[in-house]
């Protein structure tokens, strides 16, 4: 069921939205680690190692996947708060059309440069081989994750949240039954985690969309809706590339990061292996209200709603304090047993540079939350490209911390590089946020209305013919005559507007 957040309670709002975000991260998280305790449990130290020595280029290519698809739905929420319901459907045909571009130029990509990347980032001799086997396998199967993803965020765009999380926890299970059947079974190794996970996200898209398509009339496309004017597709790129990029400039940092600590030897890694899926698991609370707050952001940009999207943005900050403390408690309980999950015969050294690193994650997680708050509040409005810039700031933070605390304190110089990345970001993302909605909310006071630039349309949204009702200007003149041709494009006004 579809969810209007631009009416109700902001705080009730996007905490019950962000709720069933957080229960399917965390089901996203446990299959993870359930396929690096396999690996650790049944196979080696040296193959969990290689599993996680992947996490860096793995996220350059899945983040970049994750930040282009939820772009592409932050045009669809946008158009949803305006109640275009021809705006919507030309939208998620769109992102279907440029989803499929996507998965044929990255895989192709990704799949001939993993070696030469894993040479770059000095992986060990001994764990390299794994390293490749698991990554490659994903990457082959790379288009499994775009569609899973793009689901996923078309549904939370039309404030559907509940769906995905039931799609996510089929995810799992299956991902779960393959891991034993390919590895426990087939014997196939670290790409057998692969090939589980690509399978399990292949029959969850597939799943998510059926759904989709059946359940919500909104989202039953044809193929005029494909034929759009360049423009249209381009204000998708211009919101789903900068957020794209936002991830894969983080994950240039976090390769850096794991440059250096491959310099330290395999005992590090396997202990930063271990303490970064935990690590993972306590940030999905914050990874989730960011997610709402986009959608939230979205929504209510698009109804011009935008006092309340101050008052939304400011009221999720205070459940991310909360979120932060929580999660650090969890961290500092959980940091031992859950461990000793991941590395079989754990040896106290590795043990106490887990708990370690996860200690110094925690302290820093109120900075963690302000980046998701502020930076999805900003990508919600159609601003990812300032967002950019503060991955770029994380780049920089990261990558010194990296190579110069490294060299100094070792292990824990890397365990400072992300906390310092999280506090550099923060700078510009909360002035970038506060000079954007100052200069929002200034223009709608301007013109006498808290929406000066949301477009007339009809009762129900724009006809089936294409025609849309006059827009009026933001100055408040006519516009003139309908436009017959592109009325998805007319809506796409709303973004690109002050």
């Amino acid at each position: 069921m579809t969810k209007d957040l631009t009416v109700g309670k902001p705080f009730k709002s996007i905490l019950f939205f962000t709720l069933p975000i957080f229960i399917g991260n965390v089901f996203q998280q446990l299959y993870s680690m359930i396929d690096a305790i396999i690996v650790g449990q049944t196979i080696s130290d040296a193959a969990l190692a290689g599993v996680g020595a992947t996490g860096a280029i793995s996220f350059l290519i899945i983040g970049f996947v994750q930040g282009l698809t939820a772009g592409f739905a932050v045009k669809t929420s946008q158009l949803y708060g305006a109640q275009n319901e021809e705006g919507i459907k030309r939208s998620i045909a769109s992102s279907l059309a440029l989803s499929v571009v996507l998965s044929v130029v990255l895989t192709f990509v990704s799949v001939y440069t993993t070696m030469p990347l894993l040479k770059l980032m000095q992986t060990p001799d001994d764990i390299i081989q794994f390293s490749y086997d698991y990554i490659v396998t994903i990457y082959w199967g790379l288009a499994a994750s775009v569609f899973y993803n793009l689901a996923s965020s078309v549904l939370r765009a039309l404030g559907d949240s509940k769906t995905p999380l039931v799609f996510l926890i089929i995810a799992a299970l299956l991902n779960i039954g393959f891991d034993f059947l390919f590895i426990l079974v087939f014997h196939s190794g670290v790409a057998g985690a692969g090939w589980a996970t690509v399978l399990s996200q292949a029959l969850s898209a597939v799943g998510c969309f059926i759904y989709m398509f059946v359940r919500f009339p909104v989202c039953r496309i044809k193929l005029r809706h494909l034929v759009n004017k360049p423009l249209f597709y381009l204000q998708h790129l211009a919101i789903g590339v900068p957020m794209a990029l936002q991830y894969s400039i983080t994950a240039i940092g976090m390769m850096v990061q794991q440059t250096a600590l491959n310099k330290l030897g395999t005992q590090i890694v396997t202990a930063y292996t271990a303490a970064s899926k935990v690590d993972n698991l306590a940030q999905q609370s914050l990874a989730a209200l960011g997610t709402a707050v986009a959608t939230y952001c979205g929504q209510n940009y698009g109804a011009g709603q935008f006092r309340r999207i101050r008052q939304g943005v400011t009221q999720s900050m205070i459940m991310g304090v909360v979120c932060s403390l929580a999660s650090c408690a969890f961290l500092i309980l959980c940091a031992k047993p859950l461990t000793v999950l991941f590395v079989k015969d754990a040896s106290d050294e590795i043990i106490s540079l887990s708990k370690e690193f996860l200690l110094w994650q925690g302290v820093f997680y109120i900075a963690l939350a302000a980046i998701f708050v502020y930076r999805n509040a900003l990508q919600g409005i159609g601003r990812s490209a300032l967002t950019m810039i503060a991955g770029a700031t994380e780049l920089l933070m990261r990558s010194l911390a990296s190579i110069f605390l490294a060299k100094w304190f070792g292990f824990t110089g890397i365990c400072f590089s992300s906390p310092s990345a999280w506090v550099g970001a923060d700078v510009f993302l909360l002035i970038a946020y506060f000079v954007i909605m100052h200069k929002v909310i200034k223009k709608a006071m301007r013109s006498g209305s808290d929406n000066p630039i949301k477009l007339v349309y009809e009762k129900k949204g724009v006809p089936n013919d294409g025609k849309i009702t006059p827009v009026p200007d933001t100055d408040g003149t006519d516009a003139g005559e309908a436009t017959q041709t592109a009325p998805a494009e007319s809506a796409c006004k709303v973004a690109a507007a002050e």
